[in-house]
């Protein structure tokens, strides 16, 4: 009877990340294709539309949304040597290092990739302990 919790435990740690990102993962053909398939994928992260405003207000104020505050957004950063004739929806510099695709959750409808200098976020998760 152990041996089969601990299975099901490991069988859904493995299917769920248990995180409120864990819906952006269906985001990432979506920001794969804005990037037409360039660079590495660094993060990828869950707001409303409220929230990333507040937390990084040059991203929004590069995004093309009419969306209610509340809508939710998946942000996916990828790595790599960007410029605006080479992603879907560019916005931001005409060339640089990071491309920061926003689409909406559900729907993955993409409100822009903003090509940046630097990261606007911060990717990943604290540990404790």
């Amino acid at each position: 009877m152990l041996g089969g919790g601990l299975a099901t435990a490991c069988t859904t740690a493995r299917s769920d990340l248990g995180t409120s990102t864990s819906s952006c993962y269906l985001a990432l053909p979506t920001a794969k294709e804005a990037v037409e398939g360039h660079g590495r994928l660094l993060g990828v992260q869950r707001f409303s539309l409220t929230a990333l405003h507040q937390q990084a207000p040059t991203l929004y104020s590069q995004l093309d949304s009419n969306a209610p505050g509340s809508q939710r957004v998946c942000v996916v950063d990828f790595g790599g040597r960007f410029d605006a004739a080479s992603v879907h929806v560019a916005r931001g510099r005409s060339s640089g290092l990071l491309a920061v695709v926003v689409s909406t959750t559900p729907g993955n409808h993409v409100l822009g990739t903003v090509i940046l200098a630097r990261p606007p976020l911060r990717f990943g998760h604290s540990h404790a302990g």
